[in-house]
């Protein structure tokens, strides 16, 4: 059953490159969206405000610009809204500087997801989705990742917040008949993503003529996810109605790191140059998930194959830093 247009929705992280994506969507099907995030500096901020500039277009939004970690401005925006939905997808990302500065992960990852736990049981939501991750696997052996897989010993910070969100996600199900859905997702590419992300830093570099760090000697396989597919399984877990359910959103079709870097070769017109070096402690050798479930329950399937999503992204990368090749 589809949504009704009067529903609102909060979608937090907004000004983020995949939640800008779906807030666009209901955006243009004319669904009323609230959306919340700080544009914090982690990476360039001009890219969120350019992002979020595209939405202020609409007449069917509204934005926030607070910090998931300050209880009072949440509720506020809870008070003044009618929200029916919570779509949270604000966290502090990257695996590798959790290790750096890991207040900040507790702060962002752990206190805001609390928070809107905690003004969505009170505020009586009707469905709880979140974002968790991929990385919440990383430190398990077998090969294909599942969703009953046991994973409580988190190689990173950052997978040990993303796990415990589930956690509590979980109690809240249970003790306060809250309705939660879990999307864990893996490695999401399309213009406008993160700066920090291996693609954009491998076309920036290879642009550059710059040197690129290839990991594990190149023999490491990911699976890439498009945004259009993500964005579609969000969708689609908007309409799922159920006390709390688990879903993996993959691509199930890993690629070797040194095929993906010959794509970007072919689609920027320049050689990379590499710098080969061993297998990262948080890393892992290949990621390849089980998304049987997801395709059972939620009718989700990828679509999208990794040579078309690379060229539309390459198109994009040039474009928007006016980058003549």
């Amino acid at each position: 059953m589809e949504p009704s247009l009067k529903e609102v929705f909060m979608i937090t992280g907004a000004s983020w490159f995949i939640w800008f994506h779906l807030a666009k969507r209901l955006l243009d099907e004319g669904y009323n969206v609230i959306w919340f995030d700080n544009e914090n500096d982690y990476y360039d901020v001009a890219l969120k405000v350019d992002r979020r500039k595209i939405l202020e277009s609409y007449d069917n939004y509204r934005f926030y610009h607070w910090d998931l970690s300050n209880l009072d401005s949440i509720e506020f925006v809870f008070r003044n809204n009618q929200i029916s939905k919570v779509i949270n997808l604000a966290a502090r990302a990257w695996i590798r500087h959790s290790f750096t500065d890991p207040l900040v992960y507790v702060e962002s990852n752990v206190i805001g997801f609390s928070n809107l736990l905690y003004l969505s049981n009170k505020y009586k939501i009707k469905s709880y989705i979140y974002a968790s991750s991929s990385s919440v696997y990383w430190n398990n052996k077998k090969q294909i990742l599942s969703v009953e897989d046991s994973i409580d010993k988190p190689i990173s910070l950052y997978a040990a917040t993303k796990r415990s969100n589930e956690l509590m996600a979980y109690s809240y199900s249970h003790s306060f008949w809250l309705q939660t859905i879990w999307l864990r997702l893996f490695t999401v590419y399309w213009p406008w993503w993160r700066p920090d992300m291996a693609i954009f830093k491998f076309a920036d570099k290879i642009i550059h003529w710059e040197e690129i760090e290839v990991y594990n000697f190149w023999r490491m396989k990911r699976d890439f996810t498009y945004i259009d597919d993500i964005v579609e399984g969000i969708y689609k877990s908007i309409n799922y109605s159920a006390q709390y359910d688990l879903f993996n959103l993959w691509n199930h079709q890993p690629v070797e790191l040194e095929y993906l870097i010959s794509l970007l070769e072919k689609n920027l017109g320049k050689k990379a140059k590499k710098k080969y070096l061993p297998l990262q402690p948080w890393d892992m050798l290949e990621t390849n998930a089980d998304i049987q479930y997801t395709k059972n329950v939620l009718w989700w399937e990828p679509r999208y194959a990794i040579e078309e999503w690379i060229e539309n992204f390459c198109k994009w990368f040039c474009s928007y830093y006016n980058i003549n090749h």
